[in-house]
């Protein structure tokens, strides 16, 4: 299978912004193990910002953008850092590719497919971001890629990915948004993305997370309209990857259109 997962920065960093680095550590090892299983992977990941204010010491993030600008320097230096020493103890090679929604909407579109396959023929695996440091679009317009998740969705189209891998801070999609409402239910399995289950979709809900269930909806709806399916999960555990992979019951699930 060629699988895209996401991970979002609340879960890859702490509160306060540093680096969880034992579930980091985990999930390149469970990514590296199933990759040797003999399935590609493209990764999509978050946390160049909020590693950022890790690094130089921040509490929070700046509201202006050449702040949040720099600090996506800074922390996208320490996320490929830090991928390519993980997966190198497993004999894994990264490789680094930034998008704009320039590029995902302009004449570009088949350069970086182009790219992205001639990577995964190369046994490599790419680790897709947002271009934070030079694009403002990105920066105050999340809306202009839905944040990672809806990236994360275009490359599963781009790659023609059987698997989309949503790993977040919450186990899947409730039927409300479970930190307000205690008797909000897991959904396990979605078929159609009706009015009712967006309607239930919340906002972000961390202080290093952009994203939210809104944007992985979204991503939901592109993935699925292109025959690809999606799987929201809990990203603290790294293993569910396993599961997942086995078509065990974990998170929620969405069904592609066939």
């Amino acid at each position: 299978m060629r699988i895209v997962i996401k991970i979002g920065s609340s879960t890859l960093t702490h509160s306060t912004g540093m680096l969880n680095i034992r579930l980091v550590e985990k999930l390149c090892k469970v990514i590296s193990d199933i990759k040797n299983s003999g399935h590609e992977v493209v990764l999509v990941s978050s946390g160049a910002v909020a590693m950022g204010l890790g690094k130089l010491n921040l509490t929070e993030r700046p509201s202006d953008n050449p702040s949040r600008q720099a600090l996506a320097a800074v922390g996208q230096c320490e996320l490929m850092y830090t991928y390519d020493k993980l997966f190198g103890e497993y004999n894994h090679t990264v490789g680094q590719v930034l998008l704009t929604g320039n590029d995902i909407s302009g004449g570009n579109r088949q350069n970086i497919e182009n790219t992205l396959d001639r990577l995964l023929e190369m046994g490599a695996i790419p680790v897709i971001n947002e271009n934070d440091t030079v694009s403002l679009d990105e920066m105050e317009q999340l809306n202009a890629l839905g944040d990672n998740d809806t990236l994360a969705a275009i490359v599963a189209v781009f790659v023609k990915a059987d698997l989309l891998i949503l790993l977040s801070d919450i186990d899947g999609m409730y039927t409300a948004d479970p930190r307000k409402d205690p008797d909000a239910k897991l959904i396990h399995r979605i078929k159609n993305i009706t009015d009712e289950i967006a309607a239930g979709a919340g906002g972000s809900g961390t202080n290093q997370g952009t994203g939210g269930m809104r944007t992985k909806i979204n991503a939901a709806k592109i993935a699925c309209g292109k025959g690809i399916d999606m799987v929201i999960a809990n990203g603290d555990r790294p293993e569910n990857l396993y599961d997942i992979m086995e078509g065990k019951e974990v998170g929620t699930y969405f069904e592609k259109k066939v």
